[in-house]
């Protein structure tokens, strides 16, 4: 039988999420037949080595912050205890926006343009850059902070506010089109899933809100262009050093051309998360999903 300690809570403004996804993995867990270790992190990180070492595994689903930047995962690594996610290379990458798009830029993959701010310096030029523009911090998720920037009067509103939970943020140019993602395990690429936020902007209520978003699972697209953008998560999956499992983000324009945003290591498991939603329509319960990350992370 194995022990599974579960991270969540942390420090970072996604902590209420963080909890949801870890104690959902603790009910599969549980009917799995594992034995759950439920561990809440806070700043006092020497109160979870004890449960951490009597553990066989450990299923992290801490957001944002140090329990997503690497920061964990290299204290883990200390322990040499296995975990669930990418490591401390992956994890640190894709936690920096400017970083993670620096890369896949530099394999001739599509990412909007962009510029990176930080809070020090005084703005003088956005290059090519035209409104509308999509601001937000640039090591958060849960589209925490995020702005569309539609007009003028509304710009320094949305740094102030970007401002308020990073010291640096991207400003990217908005791809008009679908919102679309794609959930990884290990190196299988999951249906994809659409997503149809209430407001227009798939924000942190129409997130987490039951009822604030529609999803198409798998989406409907045409299957080279299914195919593209599943090659193209794949791909970008690897370049990141991702391992385990994840979920890319992508804008898809009125061309069918897939732009992609963000790659997230510690995706939600939450009731509305988007990777049980694709590992739904592919077969496979949310037990199942669990099962299946912590049998990737044992390899």
């Amino acid at each position: 039988m194995k022990r599974v300690a579960i991270l969540m809570g942390g420090n970072s403004p996604e902590r209420e999420v963080s909890i949801n996804s870890g104690l959902a993995v603790v009910r599969a867990c549980r009917d799995l037949g594992y034995t759950p270790i439920t561990i809440e992190v806070d700043n006092n990180i020497s109160d979870i080595i004890d449960p951490i070492l009597s553990s066989d595994i450990v299923f992290s689903v801490l957001h944002g912050g140090e329990g997503e930047n690497g920061v964990i995962q290299g204290f883990l690594d200390s322990l040499q205890v296995p975990y669930t996610g990418s490591g401390v290379l992956g994890s640190a990458i894709c936690m920096d926006k400017n970083v993670s798009k620096t890369l896949v830029r530099a394999a001739k993959l599509p990412t909007p343009n962009w510029v990176l701010i930080n809070k020090k310096e005084k703005l003088e030029n956005l290059g090519p850059l035209r409104l509308p523009l999509v601001v937000k911090p640039n090591d958060l998720g849960s589209t925490i902070g995020l702005t569309i920037v539609k007009n003028e009067e509304a710009w320094y509103g949305a740094l102030d506010l970007a401002f308020q939970f990073s010291n640096e943020i991207i400003v990217e140019q908005y791809i008009s089109g679908r919102e679309l993602t794609a959930a990884l395990v290990g190196q299988t690429s999951l249906p994809l899933v659409e997503i149809i936020p209430q407001h227009g902007l798939y924000d942190y209520e129409c997130k987490y809100q039951e009822g604030m978003s529609s999803y198409v699972c798998p989406a409907k697209l045409d299957e080279s262009v299914s195919e593209k953008m599943s090659d193209m998560a794949l791909e970008i999956f690897r370049i990141l050093n991702c391992e385990d499992y994840g979920r890319a983000d992508f804008r898809l324009d009125d061309n069918n051309q897939p732009w992609f945003l963000e790659l997230n290591t510690l995706p939600g498991m939450t009731s509305t998360s988007l990777v049980p939603k694709a590992a739904k329509a592919n077969g496979h319960s949310f037990t199942d999903l669990i099962e299946m990350i912590i049998n990737e992370a044992l390899k």
